[in-house]
Protein backbone atom coordinates (compact mmCIF):
# COMPACT_ATOMS: atom_id res chain seq x y z
CA UNK A 1 0.00 0.00 0.00
CA UNK A 2 1.09 3.59 -0.46
CA UNK A 3 1.91 5.53 2.70
CA UNK A 4 -1.27 6.41 4.64
CA UNK A 5 -2.59 9.93 4.16
CA UNK A 6 -3.40 11.91 7.29
CA UNK A 7 -6.98 13.17 7.30
CA UNK A 8 -7.51 16.92 7.17
CA UNK A 9 -10.44 19.16 8.12
CA UNK A 10 -11.64 21.81 5.67
CA UNK A 11 -13.97 24.78 5.84
CA UNK A 12 -13.48 25.69 2.16
CA UNK A 13 -15.09 23.46 -0.46
CA UNK A 14 -12.55 24.02 -3.24
CA UNK A 15 -9.61 23.15 -0.99
CA UNK A 16 -11.41 20.02 0.18
CA UNK A 17 -12.04 18.84 -3.38
CA UNK A 18 -8.42 19.57 -4.35
CA UNK A 19 -7.31 17.25 -1.54
CA UNK A 20 -9.76 14.56 -2.74
CA UNK A 21 -8.20 14.79 -6.20
CA UNK A 22 -4.70 14.57 -4.73
CA UNK A 23 -5.51 11.39 -2.78
CA UNK A 24 -7.37 9.73 -5.63
CA UNK A 25 -4.71 10.50 -8.24
CA UNK A 26 -1.93 9.23 -5.99
CA UNK A 27 -3.69 5.98 -5.10
CA UNK A 28 -4.84 5.10 -8.63
CA UNK A 29 -1.36 5.89 -9.96
CA UNK A 30 0.08 3.50 -7.38
CA UNK A 31 -2.20 0.71 -8.64
CA UNK A 32 -1.45 1.38 -12.30
CA UNK A 33 2.30 1.29 -11.68
CA UNK A 34 2.04 -1.98 -9.73
CA UNK A 35 -0.01 -3.50 -12.54
CA UNK A 36 2.49 -2.33 -15.15
CA UNK A 37 5.21 -4.16 -13.21
CA UNK A 38 3.07 -7.31 -13.18
CA UNK A 39 2.51 -7.07 -16.94
CA UNK A 40 6.29 -6.86 -17.35
CA UNK A 41 6.72 -10.04 -15.32
CA UNK A 42 7.60 -8.43 -11.99
CA UNK A 43 4.68 -9.70 -9.90
CA UNK A 44 4.44 -8.12 -6.45
CA UNK A 45 5.33 -10.45 -3.62
CA UNK A 46 2.26 -9.46 -1.58
CA UNK A 47 -1.23 -8.04 -2.01
CA UNK A 48 -1.36 -4.61 -3.67
CA UNK A 49 -4.04 -2.27 -2.34
CA UNK A 50 -5.00 1.41 -2.32
CA UNK A 51 -8.16 3.05 -0.99
CA UNK A 52 -10.81 5.48 -2.18
CA UNK A 53 -10.78 8.92 -0.58
CA UNK A 54 -13.77 9.81 1.56
CA UNK A 55 -15.66 12.77 3.00
CA UNK A 56 -16.89 12.68 6.59
CA UNK A 57 -18.98 15.09 8.62
CA UNK A 58 -19.76 15.18 12.32
CA UNK A 59 -23.01 17.00 13.01
CA UNK A 60 -24.21 17.85 16.52
CA UNK A 61 -27.37 19.84 15.76
CA UNK A 62 -30.75 19.48 14.05
CA UNK A 63 -30.55 23.06 12.80
CA UNK A 64 -29.44 24.33 9.42
CA UNK A 65 -28.97 27.80 7.94
CA UNK A 66 -31.15 27.51 4.81
CA UNK A 67 -34.37 25.51 5.08
CA UNK A 68 -35.52 26.31 1.53
CA UNK A 69 -33.23 23.81 -0.17
CA UNK A 70 -34.15 20.18 -0.72
CA UNK A 71 -30.51 19.08 -0.41
CA UNK A 72 -27.26 20.27 1.16
CA UNK A 73 -28.00 19.20 4.74
CA UNK A 74 -28.00 16.04 6.85
CA UNK A 75 -31.08 14.68 8.63
CA UNK A 76 -29.82 15.35 12.16
CA UNK A 77 -26.94 14.87 14.60
CA UNK A 78 -24.62 12.00 13.77
CA UNK A 79 -21.65 10.74 11.82
CA UNK A 80 -21.91 10.90 8.01
CA UNK A 81 -19.57 9.66 5.30
CA UNK A 82 -19.24 8.82 1.61
CA UNK A 83 -16.50 7.41 -0.56
CA UNK A 84 -15.45 9.41 -3.61
CA UNK A 85 -14.21 8.46 -7.07
CA UNK A 86 -13.08 10.56 -10.01
CA UNK A 87 -13.14 13.87 -8.08
CA UNK A 88 -11.62 15.47 -11.17
CA UNK A 89 -14.72 14.53 -13.21
CA UNK A 90 -17.12 15.57 -10.42
CA UNK A 91 -15.19 18.63 -9.27
CA UNK A 92 -17.92 21.26 -9.79
CA UNK A 93 -20.61 18.95 -8.43
CA UNK A 94 -18.60 18.19 -5.29
CA UNK A 95 -17.78 21.84 -4.70
CA UNK A 96 -21.47 22.77 -4.89
CA UNK A 97 -22.53 19.97 -2.52
CA UNK A 98 -19.80 20.75 0.01
CA UNK A 99 -20.50 24.48 -0.10
CA UNK A 100 -24.11 23.80 0.85
CA UNK A 101 -23.08 21.41 3.59
CA UNK A 102 -20.53 23.83 5.08
CA UNK A 103 -22.96 26.73 4.91
CA UNK A 104 -25.90 24.86 6.41
CA UNK A 105 -24.12 23.20 9.33
CA UNK A 106 -21.10 25.44 9.97
CA UNK A 107 -18.99 22.35 10.66
CA UNK A 108 -15.80 21.38 8.81
CA UNK A 109 -15.72 18.36 6.52
CA UNK A 110 -12.89 15.88 6.96
CA UNK A 111 -11.10 14.49 3.91
CA UNK A 112 -9.04 11.33 4.16
CA UNK A 113 -8.73 7.73 3.04
CA UNK A 114 -11.56 5.25 3.41
CA UNK A 115 -11.33 1.54 4.15
CA UNK A 116 -12.86 0.64 0.76
CA UNK A 117 -10.17 -0.56 -1.69
CA UNK A 118 -10.08 0.69 -5.27
CA UNK A 119 -10.53 -2.24 -7.69
CA UNK A 120 -7.70 -2.40 -10.19
CA UNK A 121 -10.09 -2.16 -13.15
CA UNK A 122 -11.41 1.18 -11.89
CA UNK A 123 -7.92 2.67 -11.69
CA UNK A 124 -8.01 2.73 -15.52
CA UNK A 125 -10.54 5.39 -16.50
CA UNK A 126 -10.87 4.34 -20.13
CA UNK A 127 -12.07 0.85 -19.28
CA UNK A 128 -8.82 -0.93 -20.14
CA UNK A 129 -8.98 -4.73 -20.33
CA UNK A 130 -6.58 -5.54 -17.53
CA UNK A 131 -6.93 -9.31 -17.96
CA UNK A 132 -6.15 -8.94 -21.65
CA UNK A 133 -2.97 -7.01 -20.86
CA UNK A 134 -1.49 -9.86 -18.83
CA UNK A 135 0.77 -12.33 -20.65
CA UNK A 136 -0.79 -15.73 -21.22
CA UNK A 137 2.10 -17.28 -19.27
CA UNK A 138 1.04 -15.55 -16.04
CA UNK A 139 0.39 -18.31 -13.51
CA UNK A 140 -1.18 -16.18 -10.74
CA UNK A 141 -4.85 -15.19 -10.68
CA UNK A 142 -5.26 -11.43 -10.82
CA UNK A 143 -7.40 -11.33 -7.69
CA UNK A 144 -4.61 -12.94 -5.66
CA UNK A 145 -2.65 -9.71 -5.98
CA UNK A 146 -5.09 -6.90 -6.82
CA UNK A 147 -8.57 -5.99 -5.62
CA UNK A 148 -11.27 -6.60 -8.23
CA UNK A 149 -14.84 -5.19 -8.43
CA UNK A 150 -17.05 -6.42 -5.59
CA UNK A 151 -20.82 -6.35 -6.12
CA UNK A 152 -21.34 -6.38 -2.35
CA UNK A 153 -20.32 -2.71 -2.12
CA UNK A 154 -21.95 -1.32 -5.27
CA UNK A 155 -25.68 -1.86 -4.94
CA UNK A 156 -28.48 0.75 -4.97
CA UNK A 157 -29.62 0.34 -1.37
CA UNK A 158 -29.07 4.02 -0.57
CA UNK A 159 -30.96 5.31 -3.61
CA UNK A 160 -33.73 2.75 -3.04
CA UNK A 161 -34.16 3.96 0.54
CA UNK A 162 -33.48 0.55 2.11
CA UNK A 163 -29.88 1.10 3.32
CA UNK A 164 -29.27 0.27 6.98
CA UNK A 165 -26.12 1.77 8.42
CA UNK A 166 -26.28 -0.04 11.77
CA UNK A 167 -23.47 1.27 13.96
CA UNK A 168 -21.63 2.70 10.95
CA UNK A 169 -21.81 6.18 9.44
CA UNK A 170 -24.90 7.41 7.65
CA UNK A 171 -24.46 8.03 3.89
CA UNK A 172 -23.75 11.52 2.59
CA UNK A 173 -24.36 10.71 -1.08
CA UNK A 174 -26.82 8.48 -3.00
CA UNK A 175 -24.05 6.39 -4.59
CA UNK A 176 -20.82 4.88 -3.27
CA UNK A 177 -17.55 5.26 -5.17
CA UNK A 178 -17.51 1.62 -6.45
CA UNK A 179 -21.11 1.99 -7.67
CA UNK A 180 -20.20 5.17 -9.56
CA UNK A 181 -17.09 3.58 -11.05
CA UNK A 182 -19.13 0.63 -12.27
CA UNK A 183 -21.53 2.96 -14.08
CA UNK A 184 -18.76 5.12 -15.55
CA UNK A 185 -17.28 2.05 -17.17
CA UNK A 186 -20.69 0.80 -18.33
CA UNK A 187 -21.43 4.18 -19.93
CA UNK A 188 -18.22 3.96 -21.91
CA UNK A 189 -19.16 0.44 -23.00
CA UNK A 190 -22.78 1.08 -23.99
CA UNK A 191 -22.44 4.55 -25.54
CA UNK A 192 -18.85 4.53 -26.87
CA UNK A 193 -18.25 7.98 -25.40
CA UNK A 194 -16.33 8.95 -22.27
CA UNK A 195 -18.41 9.97 -19.23
CA UNK A 196 -16.73 13.39 -19.19
CA UNK A 197 -18.63 14.31 -22.37
CA UNK A 198 -22.10 13.77 -20.88
CA UNK A 199 -24.06 16.97 -20.38
CA UNK A 200 -26.45 17.94 -17.57
CA UNK A 201 -29.53 17.75 -19.84
CA UNK A 202 -30.21 14.37 -21.43
CA UNK A 203 -32.63 13.36 -24.20
CA UNK A 204 -33.48 9.69 -24.70
CA UNK A 205 -34.96 8.42 -27.95
CA UNK A 206 -35.69 5.05 -29.52
CA UNK A 207 -35.06 5.94 -33.17
CA UNK A 208 -31.82 6.61 -35.02
CA UNK A 209 -33.36 9.24 -37.29
CA UNK A 210 -33.83 11.45 -34.21
CA UNK A 211 -30.09 11.12 -33.70
CA UNK A 212 -29.47 12.05 -37.33
CA UNK A 213 -31.57 15.17 -36.83
CA UNK A 214 -29.74 15.99 -33.60
CA UNK A 215 -26.36 15.73 -35.38
CA UNK A 216 -27.55 18.08 -38.11
CA UNK A 217 -28.91 20.54 -35.55
CA UNK A 218 -25.62 20.37 -33.65
CA UNK A 219 -23.68 21.42 -36.74
CA UNK A 220 -26.00 24.39 -37.22
CA UNK A 221 -25.61 25.47 -33.59
CA UNK A 222 -21.83 25.12 -33.67
CA UNK A 223 -21.77 27.40 -36.71
CA UNK A 224 -23.61 30.06 -34.71
CA UNK A 225 -21.09 31.98 -32.56
CA UNK A 226 -23.90 33.14 -30.26
CA UNK A 227 -25.29 29.67 -29.48
CA UNK A 228 -22.98 29.01 -26.54
CA UNK A 229 -22.13 25.51 -27.75
CA UNK A 230 -18.45 24.71 -28.12
CA UNK A 231 -18.24 21.12 -29.43
CA UNK A 232 -20.12 18.08 -30.69
CA UNK A 233 -19.00 14.62 -29.56
CA UNK A 234 -19.97 11.41 -31.37
CA UNK A 235 -19.30 7.71 -30.59
CA UNK A 236 -15.61 6.96 -30.58
CA UNK A 237 -15.10 10.29 -28.75
CA UNK A 238 -15.03 11.99 -32.16
CA UNK A 239 -14.98 15.71 -31.39
CA UNK A 240 -15.89 18.54 -33.75
CA UNK A 241 -15.29 21.93 -32.16
CA UNK A 242 -17.00 25.21 -32.93
CA UNK A 243 -15.49 26.75 -36.04
CA UNK A 244 -14.25 23.42 -37.41
CA UNK A 245 -15.68 21.74 -40.50
CA UNK A 246 -14.22 18.33 -39.64
CA UNK A 247 -13.55 16.41 -36.42
CA UNK A 248 -10.20 17.18 -34.84
CA UNK A 249 -10.09 14.37 -32.28
CA UNK A 250 -11.17 10.75 -31.90
CA UNK A 251 -11.65 7.86 -34.30
CA UNK A 252 -14.98 7.10 -36.00
CA UNK A 253 -16.31 3.63 -35.22
CA UNK A 254 -16.89 0.95 -37.84
CA UNK A 255 -19.87 -0.28 -35.83
CA UNK A 256 -22.14 1.67 -33.48
CA UNK A 257 -22.44 0.53 -29.85
CA UNK A 258 -25.64 -0.75 -28.29
CA UNK A 259 -26.82 2.70 -27.17
CA UNK A 260 -24.80 5.39 -28.97
CA UNK A 261 -24.60 8.81 -27.30
CA UNK A 262 -24.08 12.23 -28.87
CA UNK A 263 -23.14 15.33 -26.90
CA UNK A 264 -23.73 18.99 -27.76
CA UNK A 265 -21.28 20.55 -25.33
CA UNK A 266 -21.41 23.83 -23.43
CA UNK A 267 -19.21 25.22 -20.70
CA UNK A 268 -19.73 23.52 -17.33
CA UNK A 269 -21.47 20.62 -19.12
CA UNK A 270 -24.74 22.55 -19.40
CA UNK A 271 -25.32 21.35 -22.98
CA UNK A 272 -27.47 18.49 -24.25
CA UNK A 273 -26.71 14.78 -24.55
CA UNK A 274 -28.89 12.54 -26.73
CA UNK A 275 -28.86 8.75 -26.47
CA UNK A 276 -30.50 6.24 -28.80
CA UNK A 277 -31.61 3.64 -26.27
CA UNK A 278 -33.20 1.33 -28.81
CA UNK A 279 -36.42 -0.51 -28.04
CA UNK A 280 -37.65 -1.84 -24.72
CA UNK A 281 -37.73 -1.18 -20.99
CA UNK A 282 -34.60 -3.21 -20.29
CA UNK A 283 -32.46 -0.79 -22.30
CA UNK A 284 -34.27 2.15 -20.73
CA UNK A 285 -33.44 0.93 -17.23
CA UNK A 286 -29.88 0.00 -18.12
CA UNK A 287 -28.90 3.41 -19.48
CA UNK A 288 -30.66 5.45 -16.79
CA UNK A 289 -29.11 3.28 -14.05
CA UNK A 290 -25.75 4.50 -15.28
CA UNK A 291 -26.47 8.08 -16.39
CA UNK A 292 -27.93 8.72 -12.92
CA UNK A 293 -24.51 8.67 -11.24
CA UNK A 294 -23.56 11.77 -13.26
CA UNK A 295 -26.34 13.65 -11.42
CA UNK A 296 -27.94 15.31 -14.49
CA UNK A 297 -30.31 18.23 -14.01
CA UNK A 298 -33.07 16.65 -16.14
CA UNK A 299 -33.77 13.87 -18.59
CA UNK A 300 -36.58 13.55 -21.12
CA UNK A 301 -37.99 10.79 -23.27
CA UNK A 302 -38.66 11.78 -26.89
CA UNK A 303 -40.13 8.85 -28.72
CA UNK A 304 -43.04 7.42 -30.65
CA UNK A 305 -46.12 5.81 -29.22
CA UNK A 306 -49.35 4.11 -30.16
CA UNK A 307 -52.30 6.46 -29.84
CA UNK A 308 -55.16 4.78 -28.01
CA UNK A 309 -57.93 7.30 -28.71
CA UNK A 310 -59.88 7.61 -31.93
CA UNK A 311 -59.68 11.42 -31.66
CA UNK A 312 -55.90 11.37 -32.02
CA UNK A 313 -54.14 11.87 -35.34
CA UNK A 314 -50.79 10.56 -36.52
CA UNK A 315 -48.26 13.22 -35.57
CA UNK A 316 -50.10 14.42 -32.45
CA UNK A 317 -48.04 14.91 -29.30
CA UNK A 318 -48.64 13.25 -25.93
CA UNK A 319 -47.39 14.97 -22.79
CA UNK A 320 -47.33 12.35 -20.05
CA UNK A 321 -48.63 13.33 -16.64
CA UNK A 322 -48.95 9.79 -15.31
CA UNK A 323 -47.78 6.27 -16.12
CA UNK A 324 -49.15 2.73 -16.09
CA UNK A 325 -46.08 0.69 -15.25
CA UNK A 326 -46.28 -2.71 -16.90
CA UNK A 327 -42.62 -2.68 -17.94
CA UNK A 328 -41.71 -4.98 -14.99
CA UNK A 329 -37.97 -4.14 -14.95
CA UNK A 330 -38.15 -1.89 -11.88
CA UNK A 331 -40.68 -3.80 -9.79
CA UNK A 332 -38.01 -5.03 -7.35
CA UNK A 333 -36.48 -1.57 -6.88
CA UNK A 334 -39.56 0.64 -6.99
CA UNK A 335 -42.90 -1.04 -6.23
CA UNK A 336 -45.65 -0.36 -8.74
CA UNK A 337 -47.86 1.12 -6.01
CA UNK A 338 -45.46 4.11 -5.83
CA UNK A 339 -46.96 6.98 -7.88
CA UNK A 340 -44.68 8.67 -10.41
CA UNK A 341 -45.94 12.27 -10.28
CA UNK A 342 -45.63 14.89 -13.02
CA UNK A 343 -43.03 17.55 -12.21
CA UNK A 344 -44.47 21.02 -12.68
CA UNK A 345 -41.23 22.65 -13.82
CA UNK A 346 -40.66 20.05 -16.54
CA UNK A 347 -44.32 19.90 -17.62
CA UNK A 348 -44.53 23.68 -18.02
CA UNK A 349 -41.25 23.77 -19.97
CA UNK A 350 -42.46 21.03 -22.33
CA UNK A 351 -45.80 22.71 -22.96
CA UNK A 352 -44.09 26.06 -23.54
CA UNK A 353 -41.68 24.46 -26.02
CA UNK A 354 -44.56 22.82 -27.92
CA UNK A 355 -46.41 26.14 -28.09
CA UNK A 356 -43.37 28.10 -29.29
CA UNK A 357 -42.43 25.49 -31.89
CA UNK A 358 -45.89 24.79 -33.33
CA UNK A 359 -47.28 28.32 -33.02
CA UNK A 360 -50.38 27.10 -31.17
CA UNK A 361 -51.35 28.70 -27.88
CA UNK A 362 -53.89 28.15 -25.13
CA UNK A 363 -56.90 26.08 -26.14
CA UNK A 364 -55.56 25.76 -29.71
CA UNK A 365 -52.68 23.69 -28.36
CA UNK A 366 -55.12 20.84 -27.71
CA UNK A 367 -55.43 20.35 -31.46
CA UNK A 368 -51.88 18.95 -31.60
CA UNK A 369 -51.10 17.85 -28.02
CA UNK A 370 -52.93 15.92 -25.34
CA UNK A 371 -51.87 15.58 -21.72
CA UNK A 372 -52.65 12.23 -20.15
CA UNK A 373 -51.52 8.85 -18.91
CA UNK A 374 -48.96 6.78 -20.84
CA UNK A 375 -48.85 3.01 -20.45
CA UNK A 376 -45.47 1.29 -20.85
CA UNK A 377 -45.36 -2.46 -21.42
CA UNK A 378 -42.69 -5.10 -22.03
CA UNK A 379 -44.44 -6.89 -24.91
CA UNK A 380 -43.94 -5.19 -28.27
CA UNK A 381 -46.48 -7.45 -29.94
CA UNK A 382 -49.29 -6.82 -27.49
CA UNK A 383 -51.60 -6.28 -30.48
CA UNK A 384 -51.52 -10.02 -31.18
CA UNK A 385 -53.17 -10.88 -27.86
CA UNK A 386 -56.92 -10.98 -27.25
CA UNK A 387 -57.69 -7.27 -27.25
CA UNK A 388 -60.34 -7.40 -24.57
CA UNK A 389 -58.01 -7.84 -21.61
CA UNK A 390 -55.32 -5.17 -22.35
CA UNK A 391 -57.83 -2.70 -23.79
CA UNK A 392 -59.93 -2.92 -20.64
CA UNK A 393 -56.92 -2.15 -18.45
CA UNK A 394 -55.81 0.74 -20.63
CA UNK A 395 -59.32 2.16 -20.60
CA UNK A 396 -59.63 1.89 -16.82
CA UNK A 397 -56.30 3.70 -16.40
CA UNK A 398 -57.44 6.47 -18.78
CA UNK A 399 -54.28 5.84 -20.85
CA UNK A 400 -54.09 7.79 -24.09
CA UNK A 401 -50.83 6.32 -25.40
CA UNK A 402 -48.76 3.17 -25.23
CA UNK A 403 -44.99 2.66 -25.51
CA UNK A 404 -42.21 0.53 -24.02
CA UNK A 405 -39.77 2.98 -22.41
CA UNK A 406 -41.37 6.12 -20.97
CA UNK A 407 -42.56 4.75 -17.62
CA UNK A 408 -39.17 3.16 -17.03
CA UNK A 409 -37.29 6.38 -17.65
CA UNK A 410 -39.69 8.39 -15.50
CA UNK A 411 -39.65 5.81 -12.69
CA UNK A 412 -35.86 5.67 -12.65
CA UNK A 413 -35.80 9.47 -12.60
CA UNK A 414 -38.07 9.35 -9.56
CA UNK A 415 -35.93 6.62 -7.95
CA UNK A 416 -32.65 8.44 -8.52
CA UNK A 417 -33.98 11.98 -7.85
CA UNK A 418 -33.39 13.13 -11.43
CA UNK A 419 -36.11 15.46 -12.83
CA UNK A 420 -37.88 13.67 -15.69
CA UNK A 421 -40.46 14.20 -18.39
CA UNK A 422 -42.00 12.57 -21.47
CA UNK A 423 -43.18 13.95 -24.80
CA UNK A 424 -44.24 11.31 -27.30
CA UNK A 425 -45.46 11.51 -30.88
CA UNK A 426 -48.29 9.31 -32.13
CA UNK A 427 -46.92 7.11 -34.92
CA UNK A 428 -49.69 4.51 -35.14
CA UNK A 429 -53.21 3.75 -33.89
CA UNK A 430 -53.43 -0.05 -33.76
CA UNK A 431 -56.88 -0.10 -32.17
CA UNK A 432 -58.21 1.90 -35.11
CA UNK A 433 -56.64 0.10 -38.05
CA UNK A 434 -53.55 2.28 -38.42
CA UNK A 435 -50.65 -0.08 -37.75
CA UNK A 436 -47.00 0.90 -37.73
CA UNK A 437 -45.95 -0.32 -41.17
CA UNK A 438 -43.10 1.10 -43.30
CA UNK A 439 -45.18 2.42 -46.16
CA UNK A 440 -47.71 4.08 -43.87
CA UNK A 441 -45.14 5.81 -41.72
CA UNK A 442 -42.68 7.34 -44.16
CA UNK A 443 -44.39 10.68 -44.71
CA UNK A 444 -45.22 11.02 -41.05
CA UNK A 445 -41.65 10.42 -39.97
CA UNK A 446 -40.26 12.92 -42.43
CA UNK A 447 -42.70 15.60 -41.34
CA UNK A 448 -42.63 15.21 -37.58
CA UNK A 449 -39.11 14.23 -36.52
CA UNK A 450 -37.57 17.68 -37.03
CA UNK A 451 -40.33 19.44 -35.10
CA UNK A 452 -40.38 16.91 -32.26
CA UNK A 453 -36.61 17.20 -31.87
CA UNK A 454 -36.79 20.98 -31.94
CA UNK A 455 -39.30 20.84 -29.08
CA UNK A 456 -36.98 18.62 -27.05
CA UNK A 457 -33.99 20.91 -27.53
CA UNK A 458 -36.06 24.00 -26.73
CA UNK A 459 -37.36 22.34 -23.56
CA UNK A 460 -33.81 21.74 -22.37
CA UNK A 461 -32.91 25.35 -23.11
CA UNK A 462 -35.85 26.49 -20.98
CA UNK A 463 -34.87 24.18 -18.13
CA UNK A 464 -31.28 25.37 -18.33
CA UNK A 465 -32.43 28.88 -17.43
CA UNK A 466 -33.88 27.62 -14.14
CA UNK A 467 -31.71 27.58 -11.00
CA UNK A 468 -30.65 24.00 -10.25
CA UNK A 469 -32.13 24.21 -6.75
CA UNK A 470 -35.54 24.85 -8.33
CA UNK A 471 -35.30 21.80 -10.60
CA UNK A 472 -33.98 19.55 -7.82
CA UNK A 473 -37.00 20.21 -5.65
CA UNK A 474 -38.50 18.50 -2.59
CA UNK A 475 -40.89 16.50 -4.79
CA UNK A 476 -38.21 13.89 -5.40
CA UNK A 477 -36.92 13.71 -1.81
CA UNK A 478 -38.11 11.25 0.83
CA UNK A 479 -38.17 11.36 4.66
CA UNK A 480 -34.45 10.90 5.34
CA UNK A 481 -32.32 11.85 2.34
CA UNK A 482 -28.61 12.09 1.69
CA UNK A 483 -27.11 15.57 1.85
CA UNK A 484 -25.83 15.34 -1.73
CA UNK A 485 -28.53 15.74 -4.39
Amino acid sequence: MPEPVASRAFTQAEAAVDFLIEIFNRNTKFLRHAFRDAVNGNWPSSKVRAFYPQITLECDSHGRTDSRLSYGFVAGPGHYSTTITRPDLFREYLIEQLEQLLRNHEQPVVIGESTIPIPLHFAFYDGANVEGALPSSADRPLRDVFDVPDLAVMDDAIANGIYEAGDGPQPLAPFTAPRIDYSLHRLQHYTATAPKHFQHFVLFTNYQFYIDGFAQKAKELLADPNSGYKAFVEPGNVITRAGESQPSEGVALDRLPQMPAYHLVREDNTGITMVNIGVGPSNAKTITDHVAVLRPHAWLMLGHCAGLRNSQQLGDYVLAHGYVREDKVLDADLPTWVPIPPLAEVQVALEQAVAETTGYKGYELKSVMRTGTVASIDNRNWELRDHREPVQRFSQSRAIALDMESATIAANGFRFRVPYGTLLCVSDKPLHGELKLPGMATDFYRRQVAQHLEIGIKTMQILRQMPSERLHSRKLRSFAETAFQ
